[in-house]
């Protein structure tokens, strides 16, 4: 996959990150049916359906949505993914051969959800689409109209996040590096490619901690309607998301009650 017009930096990386993941996700598990070749298509659902998901084995298709065209999808992409969620209608076309490899819908999320590696995998998979797409869409907005989605970069010592403030994204560091802190004390560290600032939107709850750039930062946020839909339409992701974000917590109250010792001592 890749984005019409000027390619950001920060979108480069993430595309070429996230095309290495489909042959991953789908290693060991046979396609449902025959390739599908095509000499061209107007809207490819409507020739093959949306019940299975596809692998983009040859070929270049033209991704629309709300009329307007924003991404290409290039071979080793799956196709497909964007179905159940809370995303735009998106079309694909093409006026060039294609071959799809057809796999079935529910045998392939069984077969992601048997790992955890692939579980994890996924979840970066389609968090990333997700937010290339709110950036597509945000940058083909006036400046002055653009919803604050996509991806935004902070410098050291910039608040990502605050304690206390309402959640509305769920935050993925792409590059860089930063802090979280509680009454600010630091309770843990945030890494390249964790997910952080979920838990506010499962408990519907203010921000639970602060999150500080300690390196030039790049994060990219998913909506949170984006996130419930994905969580929602992936039960057992959200339940290994949750037991991630439980461990977490449990070390950033480690953290709390070894400062609480030492300031009493």
């Amino acid at each position: 996959m890749y984005l019409i017009g000027d390619q950001p930096a920060y979108a480069e990386k993430l595309i070429n990150t996230l095309q290495r993941i489909p042959a991953q996700l789908l290693e060991g598990l046979e396609p449902c049916a025959e390739p599908i070749r095509l000499e061209s298509v107007e809207d490819l659902y409507s020739m093959v359906g949306n019940r299975n998901l596809y692998l983009l084995k040859s070929g270049l298709l033209h991704a629309w949505i709300d009329g307007k065209p924003l991404f290409y999808v290039q071979e080793g992409d799956l196709i497909g993914l964007r179905q159940g969620l809370n995303t735009a209608p998106c079309v694909y076309m093409s006026d060039e051969p294609l071959v799809l490899m057809p796999f079935d819908r529910e045998a392939l999320f069984r077969h992601i959800h048997a790992s955890n590696t692939r579980q994890e995998l996924f979840t970066q998979y389609i968090l990333g689409q997700a937010a290339l797409m709110s950036d597509a869409l945000a940058r083909s907005k006036p400046l002055d109209m653009r919803p604050v989605t996509g991806f935004q970069h902070f410098a050291p010592g910039a608040e990502l996040i605050r304690e206390g403030d309402d959640a509305g994204h769920v935050f993925i560091i792409t590059e860089g590096h930063a802090e979280a802190f509680v009454g600010g004390i630091k309770v843990g560290d945030v890494q390249k490619d964790e997910i952080f600032g979920a838990m506010a939107l499962f408990t519907r709850e203010k921000r639970s901690a602060t999150v500080i750039a300690s390196a030039p930062t790049t994060v990219m946020m998913i909506p949170k309607e984006q996130f419930l839909a994905l969580m929602q339409s992936n039960p057992r992701i959200a339940h290994s998301l949750i037991e991630s974000m439980a461990r977490r917590i449990d070390l950033m109250n480690k953290e709390l009650t070894h400062y609480k010792q030492l300031t009493v001592n």
